[in-house]
């Protein structure tokens, strides 16, 4: 029983962690993108691949599930509310009113304990004392990141309506983490997705179509914006969502979120050898206890 337990906590970690590397490219790319496409087009472009990529896989599953979907419609709706048209989509358009610090800062810290508080309200997951302190760890490296060590940066930290949106945008994602640890049964993993990417997808046309014809963002086509949305819609989408569902089910809500505080680290290593930005020895400290947090949040909890 031990080495089942010990096996699905290994899975569970390295699923987690690949969902947040492949997460990570979503920073890099939104930025660049943003000079070419507005917020609510980018969500729904990526979205809409996401879904034709993952139907040919998906379609047995599909048809032999659709009862058990008809059934789990509302619970399906919601999952797509927020995992899906909500949190991306807010993502993309803090981007535009608010500053990187601030989004890192708000997004990456905001969200798991949002999810650790209602995993204990509505999942009654333990929160023992090394998840707290190892979820405090996190936070800390997380600060220490965005900050570059400096108490001025925080000392002049205002917030915006670009914040109120990473905020947004964070609370979705929680309750998400919360609302698939309770996924419908009779659905597999596969379809899951499909139609969370189906709906989403759906939700967010008509106010793609507002964006198109009564803002003043503008869609450039070119090679670059292509791969991007390619990348986005099976990269950051497929491949990732399916490792972070899976993660949840092995580890838990509560634990898995933490990873979350993964993503700002592989984005400065991304950013280091992609983007040709300075490591400095604040990345490696923030780093350190990132990992650090993690460590203790999900292997000591076992004996708590």
């Amino acid at each position: 029983m031990q080495a089942n337990a010990n096996t699905q906590t290994r899975d569970g970690v390295l699923l987690a962690i690949a969902a947040t590397l492949l997460w990570s490219g979503n920073f890099i790319i939104a930025r660049k993108a943003s000079e070419s496409i507005g917020p609510v087009s980018l969500a729904f472009y990526r979205w809409g691949c996401a879904t034709v990529v993952l139907f040919p896989f998906a379609l047995k599953k599909i048809k032999a599930e659709s009862e058990a979907m008809k059934l789990n419609w509302k619970s399906l709706l919601l999952l797509s509310f927020t995992g899906i048209a909500l949190f991306n989509t807010f993502v993309y358009i803090a981007g535009h009113h608010t500053t990187a610090i601030n989004m890192a800062l708000i997004g990456t810290t905001s969200s798991p304990i949002f999810a650790t508080a209602m995993a204990a309200v509505f999942l009654k997951e333990r929160l023992g004392f090394f998840r707290i302190i190892g979820m405090l760890i996190c936070i800390s490296g997380i600060v220490l990141l965005i900050s570059k060590g400096s108490w001025d940066v925080l000392k002049h930290f205002k917030f915006s309506i670009g914040d109120a949106w990473i905020l947004a945008g964070s609370f979705a994602f929680a309750v998400y983490n919360i609302l698939v640890r309770k996924k419908p049964s009779g659905i597999s993993p596969l379809s899951f997705l499909w139609i969370l990417f189906c709906i989403g997808t759906l939700m967010l046309l008509p106010f793609f179509v507002l964006e198109q014809n009564f803002t003043t963002y503008q869609t450039i086509w070119s090679a670059e914006l292509v791969g991007s949305i390619l990348y986005l819609g099976i990269g950051t989408s497929v491949l990732a969502f399916w490792s972070w569902n899976l993660a949840i089910a092995k580890l838990g809500a509560g634990r898995t979120v933490l990873f979350g505080n993964l993503i700002p680290v592989f984005s400065t290593l991304e950013a280091v050898f992609l983007l040709g930005e300075q490591m400095t020895f604040i990345h490696l400290i923030s780093g350190m206890l990132v990992i650090a947090g993690l460590i203790m949040a999900n292997i000591t909890l076992q004996k708590n």
